[in-house]
């Protein structure tokens, strides 16, 4: 046991098992909420781009910038995370998400012009970055013999929000008065309720804030095979009592660790991350208007998008698990782009006659998400790296998925069609199955800097 951590531990002996299993379930019920929370502010909008841009009168190309908005506020906003988590910890900072999330959610529909729609986007958008990144930092803290299932638990979640304010944003748009600004500010109570189960994190003393469970005993041997291909070369850090990483203030490097930039995995993921992201949002942002200019009715494209993100609540509990069995994760990466290629074709071919399984076929696609968030987690063997390297990806990842969104309104509004724009996303689906084979082998970003830390 750590030397700092256990005059605590010792004060807190008599309710420590009924203490910790509590702490422990409010931090699932945070992780759920919270993931909840990180689509709908696009999805929502996605379902309702026409009205939107016809209420504040924006042009294709200013459409196209409001879709490419996520990527940019999540690349510049994520690489602040690791940081924000070591002075604050990440319970703190996810808090905080979740609270700028329902505060731009509330605000937007009323500010009035396009500057102020997109300034409070871009608040909500800041929260939804922070939590993006520490997502996979707060599994890895918690549940380090849990990092496939665990991370399956809050991708479905995720991908549970982002399939729900597809579906229901346009009904209840129509049930609250028909105005658009109904639909989209209804999201602002949900995340609202993910900001209550961080509170008492907060303020409990070592919890959730500052410090881990890596600081408390632990009540068995944490087995990190289920976070990678086995290797009984690599030493456990997660309870070791040196004064690692896992005993620091929050997730961060040694200070005598490599640069995450000469890692070619890291760069590999980066990129994977990136072509995944730029998939997501120009779905995210247009398929809906792509089956509404084919000739499909606005409630109906709304379900068609719901479609395809409610694939990802089942695939986003199998990926995970299946991916943290394999030695290498490359053939996952194959087969959702392999369904991504067929989907863009049959957009292309006929939209309208073959749109529901063309929904469903981008909708597996998509579960690159889930694949990608995995791999952070095995890519490095402790939280401090999942950190360093889950705020590189993410950061660098959206960085590289700017231009896609805003490019494909740009193609859309000049070509007055979607051929062009569909080339464009098949062309790009090519080299993210590429990067997801080379990042999906088996090492760790560790390995190849052969370095062993404190170790």
């Amino acid at each position: 046991m750590d030397s700092a951590a256990a005059p605590a531990d010792t004060a807190d002996e008599p309710g420590r098992p009924a203490t910790r299993a509590w702490t422990t379930r409010l931090v699932i019920m945070g992780l759920v909420l919270s993931a909840l929370n990180l689509r709908p502010a696009i999805t929502s909008l996605g379902a309702l781009l026409e009205e939107v841009r016809d209420g504040l009168g924006m042009s294709g190309s200013i459409a196209g910038l409001l879709t490419s908005v996520p990527p940019l506020c999540f690349a510049v906003f994520g690489v602040m995370a690791p940081r924000l988590a070591r002075r604050f910890g990440p319970g703190a900072v996810v808090c905080a998400g979740m609270a700028a999330i329902a505060a731009g959610l509330a605000v937007r529909p009323y500010a009035g012009s396009t500057a102020g729609f997109l300034a409070a986007s871009a608040l909500a958008l800041m929260g939804i970055a922070v939590s993006n990144v520490l997502m996979p930092v707060i599994v890895k803290r918690w549940f380090p013999d849990r990092v496939g299932s665990m991370t399956g638990l809050y991708s479905m979640a995720l991908a549970l929000g982002t399939s729900l304010a597809a579906a229901v944003t346009v009904p209840m748009a129509g049930a609250l008065g028909g105005r658009w600004q109904s639909g989209l500010v209804v999201w602002a109570v949900l995340a609202a309720a993910a900001v209550l189960p961080w509170l008492p994190l907060v303020r409990a003393s070592g919890v959730g804030a500052r410090n881990g469970p890596e600081n408390r005993p632990t009540e068995r041997p944490a087995d990190t095979s289920v976070n990678r291909p086995a290797d009984t070369s690599v030493n456990t850090s997660v309870n070791r009592p040196a004064n690692g990483p896992q005993n620091a203030p929050g997730p961060g490097p040694e200070p005598d660790a490599p640069r995450i930039t000469r890692s070619r995995t890291a760069w590999a993921l980066a990129v994977f991350f990136g072509l995944q992201a730029t998939a997501a949002y120009i779905t995210m942002g247009w398929m809906a208007q792509i089956f509404r200019d084919a000739g499909v009715p606005a409630g109906t494209a709304g379900l068609l998008l719901a479609v395809t993100m409610a694939v990802g609540v089942p695939l986003a509990i199998v990926i995970p698990r299946v991916a943290t069995r394999l030695s290498h994760q490359g053939p996952i990466a194959v087969a959702l782009g392999v369904c991504g290629l067929v989907g863009y074709a049959g957009l292309y071919l006929a939209p309208a006659g073959g749109a529901w399984a063309w929904a469903l076929l981008l909708g597996v696609s998509n579960c690159a998400f889930p694949l990608a968030l995995t791999l952070v987690g095995m890519r490095s063997r402790t939280a401090a790296g999942v950190a360093k390297l889950s705020a590189f990806a993410q950061s660098t990842g959206y960085l590289i998925s700017i231009p896609g969104p805003l490019l494909v309104g740009v193609l859309y509004q000049h070509s007055g069609g979607w051929g062009l724009p569909l080339a464009l996303m098949t062309a790009l689906m090519i080299p993210q199955i590429v990067m997801g084979v080379l990042a999906g082998r088996k090492r760790t970003v560790e390995d190849e800097w052969g370095w062993r830390g404190a170790a």
